[in-house]
């Protein structure tokens, strides 16, 4: 794949990271303010643009790049496509929730400074992660998100929050050091390859990839696997994510579940790419598809008696992952083109399921699944937008859930894996009833007296025009793609070819 010089791709590649970077600075110096917020939207905004130019301008192969640093390809597009669409969402809503928040008391000023900084300094790394060709920059991008998002967890600086903060930090720099450690070790094995100087980069390691030693290989996968795993929840290092999603503001949630944990999926398809071609496909496929289906089976009986929207929404994550993971387990095409959609899909859903559920703990005071009662007839445009999202998070048609969801069975079974349908579908049968009985007593069941609230009387505050457009956005863009998904098929073709193998 030839990488195209031309200052205009420079520009497409640099405009992603660069916009952020100044929405950061600008935070950090002046500090909260509605100008400053927006500004960060503007940023998304922008990610998503890059997203769309790398996408015309790989789609046919190839790629671009910025010297030996940045490069992208098809399979960039994609990512910053969910990076930029999830982050609009996010910051938009981030908008009005750090006002109500100030208005609340429940943060300052310099808590507000803070979020300014941080929000798009976060973005920031993810895009730096799927643009980098060096594995160890991606490496460096990935652990940037983890100092970054742990002030953002706490931000509420409560007892619970900073207890998750602490869990998330402690659980995922575990995590982040098996991954550097499997990075040291795909850099020995290049070293060891070429009988001299080692390489990181993915675009070298992706042609040297059969010439790499096999037993230092099977080592580094293993723990590039638990490490960038447990930054995507995946079992065995997953028990941080209910936790630091619970307690993280909503926008916050919606960047990690909608964007960070897919960054670490990414990483992981980039590695897998290097591993079927050092070592024996059955082995990566093996060692894969135990943790997806570990994950899905683990979120599946915790959703069952989850008590809790925030967490119900953050074990979903998990499930999803896992399916992914299933996709990249199986590896061909159809299954890296099915995740990457299933990504993009869950990544919009989960942003809006995450905002309106902090909307939802602003109206009801409460987090708690049994204190939600009767939403829909005092809340219907907030209630309305959170069942929607449900069923599309639940993979119900005209949403691109169903089709990816759909494209990944049919994956499988190309592939000679029908084995794995059966569970799989047991236990997304298990995950749609359990989700489905906690929203429908939300939505439709009794309401009691709030739990913080002795007088009884339902809340008036009202979803603002500014606070559901986003998410009715949103949610039109995923029917939207589910129904007409052919404007994304050449790119998620073109990025399949990428990541895929036969």
């Amino acid at each position: 794949m030839s990488t195209q010089p031309h200052i205009a791709n420079q520009v497409v590649l640099v405009a992603p990271l660069l916009g952020p970077l100044v929405a950061a600075a600008a935070g950090g110096l002046l500090g909260w303010r509605r100008s400053i917020a927006w500004g960060a939207v503007a940023a998304s905004v922008l990610i998503l643009l890059s997203g769309v130019l790398v996408g015309v301008r790989t789609v046919g192969g190839g790629a671009i790049g910025v010297g030996t640093v940045l490069r992208a390809d098809a399979l960039t597009a994609v990512m910053l496509l969910v990076i930029g669409a999830v982050g609009v969402i996010a910051t938009w809503s981030g908008v009005s929730y750090v006002e109500r928040e100030l208005a609340a008391g429940h943060t300052d000023e310099r808590g507000a400074r803070l979020y300014a900084l941080l929000v798009p300094a976060f973005l920031a790394a993810m895009v730096l992660a799927v643009l980098a060709d060096n594995l160890g920059v991606l490496w460096a991008a990935v652990e940037a998100t983890t100092i970054v998002t742990a002030f953002l967890v706490g931000h509420r600086r409560t007892r619970a929050s900073l207890e998750a903060t602490w869990k998330y930090v402690m659980i995922c720099s575990v995590g982040i050091a098996m991954a550097y450690l499997g990075t040291v070790l795909v850099y020995y094995a290049s070293k060891q390859a070429t009988g001299g100087a080692g390489s990181l980069s993915w675009t070298v390691l992706a042609v040297q990839g059969d010439q790499l030693d096999s037993g230092v290989m099977r080592i580094a996968v293993a723990l590039l696997v638990l490490g960038f795993g447990t930054k995507a929840g995946l079992v065995p290092m997953h028990s941080w994510l209910p936790d630091a999603h619970s307690q993280a503001p909503a926008p916050v949630s919606a960047l990690m579940s909608g964007v960070l944990l897919s960054v670490a999926v990414y990483a992981l398809l980039r590695y897998r790419v290097i591993a079927v071609e050092a070592l024996d496909p059955r082995f990566v496929r093996n060692l894969l598809l135990v943790v997806a289906l570990a994950s899905l089976a683990l979120a599946a009986s915790l959703l069952i008696s989850q008590r809790d929207y925030k967490r119900l929404l953050a074990y979903s994550s998990i499930e999803h992952m896992g399916l992914v993971v299933v996709g990249l387990a199986v590896g061909t095409p159809l299954a890296v083109a099915a995740l990457l959609l299933h990504i993009l899909g869950h990544g919009i859903g989960k942003a809006v399921l995450f905002c309106t559920s902090g909307q939802i703990l602003a109206v009801e005071n409460t987090t708690e699944i049994a204190h939600v009662r009767g939403l829909l007839a005092r809340q219907p445009v907030l209630a309305g937008t959170f069942a929607v999202g449900i069923a599309a998070l639940l993979g119900l048609p005209p949403f691109s859930l169903f089709l990816s969801e759909l494209a990944l069975m049919r994956a499988a079974a190309g592939a000679g894996m029908g084995w794995v349908i059966a569970p799989v579908l047991l236990l997304l049968v298990i995950v749609f009833l359990a989700v489905a009985r906690h929203t429908v007593g939300m939505l439709f069941g009794d309401q009691p007296v709030p739990a913080n609230d002795n007088s009884g009387a339902a809340h008036p505050m009202r979803l603002s025009r500014l606070e559901s457009t986003p998410l009715v956005l949103g949610l039109v863009v995923l029917a939207a793609i589910g129904v007409v998904a052919w404007p994304l098929q050449p790119l998620l073709q073109a990025a399949a070819a990428i990541a895929g193998t036969s």
